[in-house]
């Protein structure tokens, strides 16, 4: 298959490159960007004119609710999302039911996105049995497998103990540890302390759930030398520990999520549950803070935190609702809103979600390395265009996910979400065109 799209303006935050050009696709790989080959037929063309052409979205944080949650999301409504919103490969949680702490789940998981050819999957492996937090899995076996890092998800480990072999264990083999730092005892509360859940009745997670896991989870670097990936900080005391252990020289990268970016606790209203979320929005001085760590660097990269949840699960009292959000078609849009707030250049508002998101994966992406997250001559064909003049808003009826709740929904914010994308091709093949 060969497919041309042409006119379109070319954007690739790894080089640097911005300008209106042409590019050329044989099978998986980009031929030319530019100047097309002399005798070039293609089987497709588009007209980019008026788009962006950019990498595909790199999403780090997704789950996909299957095995386990079908009725909430299935890989074919998920990955159909993911395709939708420009997402190209993207990162699962081990979180599944049962818990990705076997190769022949994590097998038959990469199997079926592999038939439906919509998004790259790289599945994180759990790095307890069953989630438990008490006995190890077999990392060497489920690296084997496909997994390209392990993970708790938003299970705490209790007894630092077991966090401390398991991170001596990944530092032995090169694995990379996703740890997402909350305390467990200090994190029970549904929404972040302060005026307004005092002011509400909810109860509290402060700030110091994070920052004390966190100065654990550092200490226990220093000591076993592993590589850890910080997932969703939501906190400025938390930004602050992740940069002094970047210029410390540790192995350390961070992300956030684009609630937590967008939203403070005053959005949740009158106990809005669409605002019900993990980790809790906190104050304004927080997101500000997440919002400058994106912008230099000290956050590596912004995800969706997707999340389907089913009607009854959200529609309960705030308290009692299931924290989550939808969030794989909004990613590209609350990125370019995060840009455009930020006064940042267009290569520089999508590395978080391109090259500096596929920077946090490393090796791990084996032959696509040198290429994933970047637009370059016999490169792979992941790409995403969209339309920058165009605004939606995050209606249930827009959403091809499983799952309708967001806070960006009219009934929750009135944002006005910039961007639509338009075309979506993963290893040169369309995936998604509107």
């Amino acid at each position: 298959m060969k497919i041309l799209i042409s006119n379109g303006r070319v954007v690739d935050p790894a080089s640097g490159r911005d300008g209106v050009a042409d590019l050329a696709i044989v099978g998986d790989r980009i031929v030319a960007i530019g100047a097309v080959p002399a005798g070039f037929e293609p089987d497709q063309r588009f007209d980019a004119s008026g788009w962006v052409v950019m990498p595909g979205v790199v999403d780090l944080a997704a789950r996909l609710r299957e095995p386990g949650h079908e009725h909430e999301g299935m890989l074919e409504s998920e990955l159909a999302a993911a395709a939708a919103g420009g997402v190209t490969s993207l990162v699962c949680p081990p979180d599944t039911d049962p818990a990705l702490d076997e190769p022949g789940l994590v097998e038959m998981l990469k199997f079926r996105a592999r038939q439906l050819s919509r998004c790259r999957l790289f599945p994180l492996g759990a790095l307890t049995q069953g989630l438990r937090g008490e006995v190890l899995t077999e990392m060497a076996e489920l690296t084997e497998a496909g997994c390209i890092g392990f993970s708790q998800a938003d299970v705490a480990i209790q007894d630092t103990q077991v966090l401390q072999r398991a991170m001596l264990y990944a530092a032995t083999y090169g694995y990379t540890v996703w740890l997402r730092p909350q305390d467990h005892w200090l994190g029970k509360g549904v929404a972040a302390s302060g005026a307004v859940a005092t002011r509400m009745g909810l109860s509290g997670v402060p700030v110091s759930a994070e920052t004390v896991a966190l100065h654990t989870i550092i200490e226990l670097m220093r000591s076993t030398g592993a590589r850890v990936h910080l997932c969703r900080l939501s906190s400025a005391a938390g930004v602050q520990l992740l940069r002094q252990a970047k210029a410390e020289g540790l192995p350390i990268t961070g992300d956030v999520s684009i609630n937590n970016l967008h939203l403070s606790d005053v959005d949740i209203g009158f106990f809005d549950s669409a605002l019900r979320l993990v980790p809790p929005l906190r104050q304004d001085r927080d997101r500000q803070a997440l919002q400058q760590g994106l912008a230099d660097g000290t956050l590596d990269a912004l995800v969706s935190d997707h999340l389907p949840l089913s009607l009854d699960e959200k529609t309960r009292p705030f308290a009692e609702a299931e924290p989550g959000a939808t969030g794989l078609e909004l990613l590209l849009s609350l990125t370019l809103k995060w840009g455009q707030d930020q006064g940042l250049p267009l290569t520089q508002t999508l590395a978080p979600i391109t090259t500096r998101a596929v920077s946090v994966l490393g090796t791990a992406l084996g032959s696509l390395s040198a290429s994933a997250g970047r637009l370059v001559e016999g490169g792979v064909a992941d790409l995403c265009c969209f339309d920058p003049s165009v605004t939606w808003q995050a209606t249930p009826q827009a959403l091809r996910s499983q799952g309708k709740h967001t806070p960006f929904a009219p009934s929750s914010t009135q944002f006005a979400l910039p961007g639509q994308v338009r075309l979506t091709l993963v290893a040169g093949s369309v995936a998604f065109s509107a």
